[in-house]
């Protein structure tokens, strides 16, 4: 089943609640939190919608469904709302013959994270929508931000389709508001 790929809600519980609209829609089964969940860092305008805890009791209920990773405005205190585990600086999956890795993007840049042997690396923390590979052959996936995009970007969120049997995993970057798709990968090993 698809999974849900978050990142940089930055605190919007508006922006929040239209991604997780989307869970039923996709049928999916899980959700991938790339960091920066409540907090909106000293650089960045508080997003539309800005409400933290109601981030936290959006969230709050999925925590059975949820693997995230700490970004750079996360925070020891936002464990203490969130109820699930928001602080490893990475997460490894393996599923499908694929090793994936999530990671915030801030310790761990997926273009010079070449010592760590991954075949997919979810991150956030450009606010910029990628879809790509870098010079290792390591898919570089990148759902964007669902409340403060940067570079000319609509807000956004991925999908992650794991390998089905006689089919590729997909990962695709769809639009927050409507939901369309902006741009997919077929990932292949």
């Amino acid at each position: 089943m698809p999974t849900l790929v978050l990142s940089d809600i930055h605190g919007s519980a508006y922006a929040c609640k239209m991604a997780l609209s989307y869970l039923e829609k996709f049928r999916s089964d899980r959700i991938f939190l790339l960091g920066d969940l409540l907090y909106h860092g000293p650089r960045n305008p508080l997003p539309g919608g800005h409400d933290p805890q109601g981030v936290a009791e959006l969230l709050g209920p999925l925590k059975g469904i949820i693997t995230a990773v700490r970004g750079n405005c996360d925070a020891e205190v936002d464990q203490m709302v969130l109820g699930f585990p928001c602080l490893a600086d990475f997460a490894e999956i393996e599923e499908g013959g694929l090793k994936i890795f999530l990671s915030h993007g801030h310790l761990y840049d997926p273009y010079l994270f070449s010592h760590y042997k991954a075949d997919v690396y979810f991150s956030g923390h450009t606010h910029i929508f990628t879809v790509e590979t870098n010079v290792d052959g390591v898919y570089c996936l990148n759902p964007g931000s669902t409340s403060l995009p940067k570079g000319g970007n609509p807000p956004t969120f991925g999908l992650y389709e794991p390998a089905a049997p006689g089919h590729t995993a997909r990962f695709s970057v769809h639009h927050l508001e409507t939901g369309s798709e902006l741009a997919a990968i077929e990932i292949v090993k």
